[in-house]
């Protein structure tokens, strides 16, 4: 075998030096990118926007309800642009029955969500927390051959004047794949649901 000597021999020890030189600095930049990613901290609507219905769709009437609290308490309360308003008016209809959905053109639902946002906004509301009925007190029933079930879910707003309670008694139906959809709601006027 042939030795290397001089200049070729100088340039090849040279060149593996560099790589072996790139290949650490490559493996310890990499090594501290993974772990600033691994720091950073999604947003409430980030971790909304990225809720997978399919995989983990919620299995009972009460965490139907609770995800639909939780997304509206980030609609109102958080600064959104228009894009990530829009992206989740549109998330939040994957647990809307579909006659729910068909009721308004997509147009007309934003428009109209939009201007509630700005009204709740304006008069300088923010949402304190939610709760819903507890598991005993959902009411089961049947009606033209769906199942149906109907549970208070219940805001405490903020506002200039103290604390305002806002309760809504919610009518869920199972679809054909056997998932509890919000069918629609009702406010209810001077009723406090029973906190759990």
């Amino acid at each position: 075998m042939k030795r290397f000597t001089g200049t070729k021999g100088f340039i090849c020890l040279l060149v593996l030096i560099l790589l072996v030189v790139g290949y650490y600095y490559y493996l310890s930049n990499r090594q501290i990118k993974a772990k600033h990613e691994a720091n950073v901290k999604l947003t409430d609507a980030q971790e909304l926007l990225l809720t997978n219905f399919e995989v983990n769709y919620p299995p009972t009437p009460k965490e139907v309800v609770k995800e639909y609290l939780e997304f509206t308490k980030v609609l109102h309360n958080s600064d959104l642009t228009d894009e990530d308003t829009e992206a989740l008016a549109k998330k939040i209809q994957e647990i809307y029955d579909t006659e729910l959905v068909n009721n308004k053109s997509e147009e007309d639902y934003l428009k109209d969500l939009k201007s509630e946002l700005i009204s709740f906004k304006n008069n300088d509301y923010s949402i304190v927390n939610y709760y819903t009925s507890s598991s005993t007190e959902v009411n089961y029933f049947e009606t033209d051959g769906y199942d149906c079930a109907s549970l208070y879910g219940t805001y405490n707003i903020r506002t200039s004047s103290g604390t305002q309670v806002l309760s809504n008694i919610f009518i869920l139906r199972k679809d054909e794949a056997g998932r509890w959809k919000i069918y629609g709601w009702q406010p209810i006027e001077n009723e406090a649901p029973t906190v759990q």
